[in-house]
């Protein structure tokens, strides 16, 4: 489905992704765990192209030099150099770190935004899976998305991402911040997805712990390179695995 090759993103001379290859399959959860600055987010930009947007603003800005190397590809076609409004259209669509949801409009307004690139049925027959996957939305739809919660946000950009007709959903530290219930619930909603649609799913999350269990298979980061891959049972069986991110011995 989506496969980068020796994937290598330079910030300047610093070299902020180094040689990443990971496969997302069809209908797959594909975990990409790692700390603070592993290049988690490095790597979703990459994917979903907003790392183009980047490279060319710091140019006309004169700022840092940004340069991208390898290969990426999805259903086997090349989208290495592929616009990321392109690419959404191609189907590979990223719900990014921090929500960025429009405050100051409603929960639906942002859900509708989400469903530009669907038609009519499309978008009916998404808004009817987003509000059956987070039933909350349901009574919230009218409100401000900036006086929602940390996990109603969540929640809609989710929503928003899943109007846009992903074949590959990036989920970027869709986690953070919010508490254990809340995560567990949203777990709950990212296996729903998979076991109700054809998407692929790529989640990028510093707190792994939680993701572990719905995962098919995972890489982990470490200062921008992937330092260990595996299907679910075999990371967490792994004793570096189950140290670093279980607290077990």
């Amino acid at each position: 489905m989506l496969e980068a090759t020796d994937l290598m993103v330079f910030y300047e001379n610093m070299l902020a992704l180094n040689n990443i290859s990971i496969t997302c399959k069809k209908n797959r959860i594909t975990g990409v765990f790692g700390a603070n600055s592993a290049g988690k987010s490095t790597l979703m930009y990459s994917l979903s192209g907003i790392m183009l947007d980047i490279q060319k603003k710091e140019k006309m800005a004169g700022g840092e030099r940004i340069t991208l190397y390898g290969q990426l590809t999805l259903e086997g076609r090349d989208i290495m150099t592929m616009k990321p409004s392109d690419r959404a259209r191609a189907g590979i669509v990223l719900c990014p770190e921090r929500r960025r949801l429009f405050s100051e409009s409603s929960v639906m307004e942002n859900l509708r935004i989400g469903g530009y690139l669907a038609t009519k049925s499309q978008a009916r027959a998404s808004l009817e899976f987003v509000m059956a996957l987070f039933p909350a939305l349901v009574r919230l739809q009218k409100r401000l998305a900036g006086f929602l919660s940390g996990g109603e946000q969540q929640m809609v950009a989710i929503g928003r991402a899943l109007m846009a007709q992903p074949k590959v959903l990036l989920l970027d530290e869709p986690l953070m911040g919010l508490s254990p219930l809340m995560q567990a619930t949203l777990i709950k909603a990212v296996k729903k997805i998979q076991e109700e649609s054809d998407i692929s799913i790529i989640v990028a999350e510093q707190y792994a712990r939680p993701v572990f269990p719905i995962v098919d298979y995972a890489y982990i980061l470490e200062n921008g390179a992937a330092v260990m891959e595996g299907t679910r049972d075999e990371l967490m069986n792994n004793p570096d695995v189950k140290s670093a991110y279980f607290g077990m011995s």
